[in-house]
Formats: structure tokens, C-alpha cells, sequence
């Protein structure tokens, strides 16, 4: 007769971490970014029918390994069911040093990686320039 019993085992690698210096210098570029790119372009003042959401503004912010780039919706319409939402429309994954995994929030609200290790500027370019990433 065979006996069977549980065992460990672990799912893969461990997953690295951020260090505090890394988390802040990508802080800094994707700001800037948003500062002078996504901002000027996708947060314009609402419009006379306030019945539509819009964008009311574009942030960025670190949950793990994990950056987000998000946009905080204002919703004024009358069966609004929040004054106000957050999405997530990019997410930057940290792989090791200058290394990221970029992904985009889709209708099916999740994430599709689109590129592997690339560097943090290759992603900045990516955000900036191409459709998937419009909040």
C-alpha cells in the first residue's frame, strides 16, 4: 500500500525587489512624463454636457513591484453611481536592474503584457507614444 503525503513546492522564482533609490529615480522620469506629456494631452477641462466622464487627472504610483500609471475620472452625471474613479491604464513590472515588463489595462479589465525587459526609457517612449496606453 502507497502512502501519499503533501509537499512543498514553490511556484518559481522568488520575486525581486525594489529597492528605494530605484523606486524613486523611476518616480522621478514617469512624473516628468506625465508633467509634460499625458497631462497637456488627455486632461482638458470638462465640457458643457456633464453627463460624460473625463479625465481630471494623470499620477503615477508604486503597490510592490508594481508602477502604476493611472487617471482619476470625474463622473458628474446624475445616475453617477461615485463622484469620482480611479483606473489603472499601464503597469511598469520591476525584473531586475533597468529591466521592466510593460502591460496595459484592457476592456476586460486585465492586464496584457505587451513587451519583456525592456529599460525604463524604452517603457517611458512606449507610454508616451503608443495607443494601448491611453488612459
Amino acid at each position: 500500500m502507497v502512502k501519499k503525503r503533501w509537499v512543498y513546492s514553490p511556484s518559481g522564482k522568488a520575486k525581486p525587489k525594489v529597492s528605494t533609490s530605484v523606486k524613486a529615480a523611476v518616480k522621478i522620469k514617469a512624473d516628468n512624463l506625465v508633467e509634460a506629456v499625458l497631462k497637456p494631452t488627455h486632461v482638458k477641462p470638462p465640457l458643457e454636457d456633464t453627463t460624460f466622464n473625463y479625465v481630471a487627472d494623470i499620477y503615477t504610483k508604486w503597490h510592490g513591484r508594481y508602477f502604476y500609471f493611472c487617471a482619476k475620472y470625474h463622473s458628474p452625471g446624475p445616475y453617477a453611481i461615485s463622484p469620482e474613479f480611479e483606473t489603472k491604464f499601464a503597469r511598469l513590472e520591476y525584473i531586475s536592474n533597468d529591466s521592466y515588463h510593460l502591460s496595459y489595462m484592457r476592456h476586460t479589465d486585465q492586464w496584457w503584457e505587451l513587451y519583456q525587459h525592456l529599460s525604463l526609457d524604452e517603457c517611458l517612449q512606449a507610454v508616451s507614444d503608443e495607443p494601448h496606453f491611453i488612459p
